[in-house]
């Protein structure tokens, strides 16, 4: 007997961010097929409206701040705050997702408000914001993108009770503390101490670990520490909060004081007392009310997908995972790339296609991966660091400079900067690439295209860089290389 269906697409996407929407576009592209996503918040998702797009909104005037503040001849006199803030209320529409549909609907795909879990195969109940439940049918596959959420689950005392921001909070704040501290040290941290105390905050970062970005190379996070201790950032590294006590814990909403001052008991040193907590220890991957139990998958954790994003351990290959709620690369531009390659699969399936093309395989996952953290200065990388690629068994050779070239001091004055390439000395192919600086990240493309295309440095020689650009670093890499290759 077969169950009620309310209505049936070929495609079906749980979460309406960047990867749903890209796997959705890509599933029905230049065909008959139709496609719906469902979206329990705003279509746009955490990208649009919490994440990427407010903290780049946030960080951006300060950094334009520091360039004028380093060009002879240019008058700076600082941010605006109001002005700051209503530019990223802008970029983030007010909270209202009413372009964001326009495009959905746009795209042939029809954009269905609500909370949906899987009830079994290729189908979808709905809560719709009224109460009312659908049924929804797929005919093809069911595309998973919830993503993540931010985490509070650390054994402190009083952590919770004291109602500490996320970085939902932080990025859309409201008004700035006085006085903030920041439990973390990872990307999210850092840049939130960054725009924090540019716009007027004293902060105090506390690291249980032993360095700021541990996944990237350790002179860049040297790098960054400098940068937030020059900025007034008191940095705490291998301390941990003890305890946590608030007077007059309450939600006022996001961006808002969550109650009187914070007062921090840590393992080490003083107790310290802000107006605002901060907590930036982790994410959560956001599939404890999916109705994943249905399909013998377990509620609460990542899932695990293969290359084409198909997720292990359902037959039937008709349900995918991409973007941060699979865990393999949590970052927006790998979401929207991991969708496009199962948008891809999707298709070829529904078509009776072979799988035999590479843009079915979502291998740049593995070791092509680039991001860029956008404190002061800047750290861009891509690929494997030195001691990953050591772990991997390559024949691992590197090369550093510092990014002094005529288009560096040209760009400001005392442009401070470093440059590191990790090389596979037995094919002569880079392997990773980290930049330090000002505005590196938009250096990083090169290198992304140099290790996924896998060419030889030899060749790298003939790619000349447009003089005078700071890309000129290029240049002085391959030849420290080659000096170092002559002398050994």
């Amino acid at each position: 007997m077969t169950s009620h269906v309310d209505a049936e697409y070929d495609v079906i996407v749980i979460g309406g961010g960047p990867a749903g929407e890209n796997a959705a576009a890509f599933a029905i592209a230049g065909s008959s097929r139709t496609a719906a996503i469902v979206e329990h918040e705003l279509f746009g998702g955490e990208c649009s409206y919490w994440a990427c797009i407010p903290s780049k909104a946030l960080l951006r005037p300060g950094a334009v701040l520091a360039e004028a503040k380093a060009m002879p001849g240019v008058d700076a006199t600082g941010l605006d705050l109001a002005a700051v803030l209503a530019r990223r209320d802008r970029f983030v529409h007010n909270h209202d997702d009413e372009n964001q549909v326009e495009w959905v609907e746009s795209a042939g795909i029809t954009p269905i408000r609500g909370s949906a879990r899987l009830t079994g195969e290729r189908t979808v109940a709905v809560t719709q914001p009224d109460g009312t439940t659908t049924t929804l049918r797929a005919r093809q596959a069911v595309v998973i993108a919830t993503g993540t959420t931010a985490t509070l689950d650390a054994p402190v005392p009083g952590l919770r009770e004291a109602l500490p921001w996320t970085s939902r909070d932080a990025t859309n704040l409201k008004t700035v503390p006085p006085r903030v501290a920041i439990l973390g040290g990872g990307v999210v941290a850092c840049e939130a101490a960054t725009w924090l105390t540019e716009l007027g905050a004293h902060v105090t970062l506390i690291v249980r670990g032993e360095r700021l970005l541990p996944r990237a190379e350790p002179f860049a996070s040297e790098w960054v520490l400098n940068g937030l201790s020059k900025a007034g950032v008191d940095v705490r590294l291998h301390t941990k909060p003890a305890a946590i006590s608030r007077i007059n814990p309450q939600d006022n909403g996001i961006g808002d004081l969550h109650g009187g001052k914070v007062t921090l008991t840590l393992s080490k040193g003083e107790p310290v007392e802000v107006d605002e907590l901060v907590v930036a220890i982790g994410r959560s991957p956001a599939t404890t009310s999916l109705g994943l139990e249905t399909v013998n998958l377990t509620p609460g954790e990542y899932i695990d997908v293969d290359d084409q994003l198909t997720v292990k351990g359902v037959e039937g290959d008709w349900l995918y995972a991409v973007g941060d709620v699979n865990n393999r690369a949590p970052l927006t531009h790998m979401g929207k790339y991991q969708a496009r390659v199962a948008g891809d699969v999707i298709a070829a399936r529904a078509e009776g296609r072979p799988l035999d093309a590479p843009r079915y395989v979502a291998s740049a996952d593995h070791q092509h991966v680039p991001q860029v953290v956008y404190t002061n200065p800047e750290v861009a990388w891509v690929g494997l660091t030195e001691d990953e690629a050591r772990e991997a068994g390559h024949a691992v050779e590197t090369v550093e400079v510092d990014i002094a070239v005529a288009g560096s001091a040209l760009s400001r004055k005392g442009f401070h900067g470093r440059a590191k390439l990790v090389i596979d000395a037995a094919t002569d192919r880079l392997l990773g690439a980290t930049f330090v600086g000002p505005e590196t990240g938009e250096q990083l493309h090169a290198a992304t295209i140099a290790i996924v295309g896998q060419v030889p440095l030899e060749t790298l020689w003939h790619a000349i860089p447009a003089f005078p650009t700071v890309s000129e670093f290029w240049l002085r890499l391959l030849e420290a290389r080659r000096e170092k290759s002559e002398t050994t």
